[in-house]
């Protein structure tokens, strides 16, 4: 693909100048609309040492409005990154919505830089092109602008860069040791980019290829091609806000099926003697596992869902009585505030991941996407539905990592919800955790119930699997849950 560039590519000072004021002003009009539209913008600037990509970046912060971008450079990750999920850093960095986020270099260098200098197994960088793919259309599906540009220059024209710049007194520390070796390894590079183009070049986030020898043709090619997604995507928003989106009762049902809840024995039960020896017994080896995994670096992810009253706090409770403090955080998942709202939905999920070593206890979690605001109807159909796959994705890249995912569904039925409800309500110290909402959600169960069902089937993988625990008997569930715990655990430090 390179081979077939023509570098020679070049733009008058004249032209150039005749054509930018145009191209500023409409690029900072587009700002001011992406911003009322509450358009998030990504743009990833990849490419050769010495390309240009800093005055380019530079020349582009110009025609835009500074209060409503940020730039990111991107560095080799750091010691406490590595001890996360590669993307990690950077949903960190992503947008809110009418913001514009600008990458000098981005997540690329794991198949680039990485790659060609041999800093991470071949496995790892090639199961990277799947997980780059799989980032950037969640982007995309949920409305980002991401518009990424690589840009070219020659070996030659690298060369010629490299040595006027170390002629200049106030230059020469640009040009570093590693910056010549990347130089004598530039058709490994090549090779490396060219794959990287090939795997990465989708429809919803295709690679624009700057000729980067002149600086006036390159600065207008961005600007033009940045100003025409831009201008697509708005005019896609003007078009959705004329489109009625059907309600989920109107939805045609993905799966006809009885409940898989329907098998579940909810008679199982625990004397006090029982609960109260096995508790001792698994909270004591709970204290013996914190330490093992943080020796041995494994993140671990555990989460609650169930029904209101189902008994998750009490359940999430006994689990950390023993535990050190500073080894794990419970993180309780309520409906997403203002600055969540403004980001992907599973942002806050991704920032909250635990490093390497810890433990991270979500009491309720991204799977409100599939239920309460599948049934509510807080999410789109089309939202809600996609959101299987995104889940699926987004464990998959956890567990590759090596994270330890635990999930729960804590089952009980009807009945015994209302008999907690209304024991809630008589207890005073216990009143405040019974809420309208419960009564509501309540008198909706079977379509909750239909959405359960459907979590369940959809996103119980071999790498990250759901168990159902059966919490009638609340002494039952809590020794269930902390033993569940306890063997997937031990199974993943049999594995070292």
């Amino acid at each position: 693909m390179l081979e077939k560039i023509d570098l020679t590519q070049s733009l008058s000072k004249a032209d150039y100048k005749k054509v930018m004021p145009a191209l500023e002003i409409k690029l900072a009009e587009l700002q001011r609309q992406a911003r009322d539209k509450e358009i998030p913008v990504v743009v990833v600037f990849q490419g050769w040492d010495a390309a240009g990509k800093g005055t380019l970046i530079n020349r582009l912060m110009l025609a835009l409005d500074p209060r409503g971008y940020r730039v990111y450079p991107v560095n080799p990750p750091t010691h406490t990154e590595k001890r996360y999920p590669f993307l990690w850093r950077f949903w960190k960095t992503l947008p809110v919505k009418g913001r514009i986020a600008i990458y000098d270099r981005s997540w690329y260098g794991r198949v680039l830089v990485e790659r060609v200098d041999q800093l991470t197994r071949t496995m790892i960088w090639k199961r990277a092109f799947e997980e780059i793919t799989e980032f950037e259309r969640q982007l995309c599906d949920d409305g980002h602008v991401l518009v990424k540009f690589f840009l070219h220059i020659s070996k030659k024209e690298q060369k010629k860069r490299f040595k006027k710049l170390e002629k200049n007194s106030s230059t020469a520390w640009k040009v570093t040791k590693t910056d010549w070796k990347h130089h004598k390894k530039y058709k490994k590079y090549v090779r490396a980019i060219e794959e990287m183009l090939a795997e990465t070049d989708t429809d919803y986030a295709p690679w624009t290829i700057v000729e980067a020898h002149d600086r006036c043709f390159a600065t207008v090619k961005i600007f033009q091609t940045l100003i025409n997604q831009l201008q697509h995507q708005v005019e896609q928003r003007k078009k959705k806000a004329n489109v009625t989106v059907p309600r989920i009762n109107d939805r045609v049902k993905v799966i006809e099926s009885s409940s898989s809840l329907h098998n579940v024995d909810l008679a199982l039960s625990l004397s006090k003697e029982e609960y109260k020896k096995n508790l001792d017994v698994y909270q004591n080896r709970m204290v013996e596992l914190e330490h093992e995994i943080f020796l041995k670096r494994i993140p671990v992810v555990i989460v609650y869902e169930g029904w209101d009253a189902a008994g998750k706090g009490g359940n999430i409770k006994r689990l950390v009585r023993t535990l050190d403090p500073r080894g794990f955080t419970v993180i309780p998942i309520g409906a997403p505030n203002d600055v969540e709202k403004a980001h992907h939905y599973l942002w806050r999920f991704w920032i909250d991941m635990p490093k390497a070593g810890h433990i991270a206890i979500f009491d309720r979690s991204w799977y409100g996407r599939v239920l309460v605001e599948r049934v509510e109807g807080y999410a789109r159909p089309e939202e809600w539905q996609r959101a299987f796959r995104e889940i699926n994705e987004m464990e998959k890249q956890w567990s590759d990592f090596g994270v330890l995912l635990v999930k729960f569904w804590l089952q009980i039925d009807k009945e015994e919800q209302l008999q907690r409800f209304k024991a809630r309500e008589t207890t005073p110290h216990k009143r405040w955790k019974i809420t309208k909402d419960d009564w509501h959600n309540r008198e909706k169960w079977d379509q909750y119930q239909e959405a359960v069902d459907e979590m369940l089937l959809r996103t119980s993988t071999t790498y990250a699997p759901w168990t159902i625990v059966e919490s009638n008997c609340k002494r039952y569930a809590r020794i269930k849950a902390i033993r569940t715990v306890i063997e997937q655990m031990e199974h993943r430090l049999d594995d070292f």
